[in-house]
Order: C-alpha cells, then structure tokens, then sequence
C-alpha cells in the first residue's frame, strides 16, 4: 500500500487513512461513526470564517502573482474577464459565476506556488458552493465593479493594492451570502 511522504518524521500515514480526512475537508461531508459520511450544510459561521481563509489565500496569490504572471496570462484574465461580463450583463449566473471561478483560479495559478495552490483548491469547491448564496442582482454589479478593480492592478501589478481587493472581494462576497442566508432562514427568499 502506497504511503504518505513523512518529511517531519512523523507516523507514515497510508492514502486510505488519508482519503476520508481529505474528503471532509474539501468536499462538504460529514463523517459519522458507523454510518459513513453525509453532505454538511454551512451555516453563516462556517460561511463567514470559510469566505475569510479564502480571502486570505487569494490576496497572498494576487500579492505572489503581481511578482510571476506573465503578460499572456494577463490577456487570458482580462479574456475571461470580459466574457464573465457578457454573462452578467445576459442574467446568466451559471455562465458569470464559471468565468467568476475561473479568473480567481487563474490569479491563484499565477502565484507559482503549489502549496497555497493545493491549499485553495481544498476549499474551493466549498466556496463555489457558498458563491451560489450570492443572487443578489445588485451584489453581482459591485462584484463586477471588484473585478474591474482586480484587472487595473494586476495590470498595474500593483501587489499590495491587488492583495487589499482580492480580501475586501471575498469579504464583501461573504456579506452577501450571509444576509442571503438569513433571508432563507427567514423564508424572505
């Protein structure tokens, strides 16, 4: 059976026993004892906290990316960033949030680091979960207004102001999902 590299010295750890610490981390499970696994719901304090470790992740990316994008990978930004805003500006949310994904995937693959790119990707699909809380109209105009921003300073590579945003984006996204989720508890929505 194949193990875990054990760099610290610590216990070897095998890719069975791994997988289920894996598969809660990143896929919304809940392990039970005995009775296997189930998807967990989030609620506004796992949203909150989740939305400000992604945040944090993202502006180190946006910070290291300012250093190691190249001009290209600039253009494919900018490429995704406009066909987002032709999904917004059609109402399309499947369409806005795929490019949405996308364009913060691409500045996280623009930092060069595949540690804090295994990190992000570990809560990614629970961010995109979280992304679909965010219907509101309006919220998506500011987000769009965000990305506008994100565009100019990694054009700019402005590192500490593209860091700032990115924080605030998800900051700000976390603000719309909670109050989506307290309309639904409400049953508002």
């Amino acid at each position: 059976m194949d193990q875990a590299a054990t760099p610290f010295g610590a216990e070897p750890v095998t890719a069975i026993d791994a997988a289920p610490v894996s598969l809660h981390a990143g896929l919304l499970v809940k392990l039970l004892p005995n009775r296997g696994a189930r998807l967990r719901t989030l609620g506004e304090h796992d949203v909150s906290e989740l939305l400000d470790v992604v945040g944090g992740l993202e502006a180190l990316a946006g910070r290291l990316a300012c250093e190691r994008i190249t001009h290209g990978e600039i253009a494919e930004i900018e490429r995704l960033h406009h066909e987002m805003h032709a999904f917004y500006l059609r109402r399309d949310m499947h369409g806005y949030f795929a490019f949405n994904q996308a364009i913060h995937q691409r500045i996280v693959e623009a930092c060069r680091n595949e540690t804090l790119r295994m990190t992000y990707a570990t809560f990614a699909t629970r961010v995109r979960y979280g992304a679909i809380l965010a219907r509101n109209r309006q919220r998506r105009g500011e987000a769009m207004q965000e990305h506008e921003a994100i565009l100019d300073t990694l054009r700019r590579r402005a590192a500490d102001e593209l860091s700032d945003i990115l924080f605030r984006h998800l900051r700000n996204r976390s603000g719309a999902a909670l109050e989506q989720m307290a309309a639904r508890d409400e049953g508002v929505v």
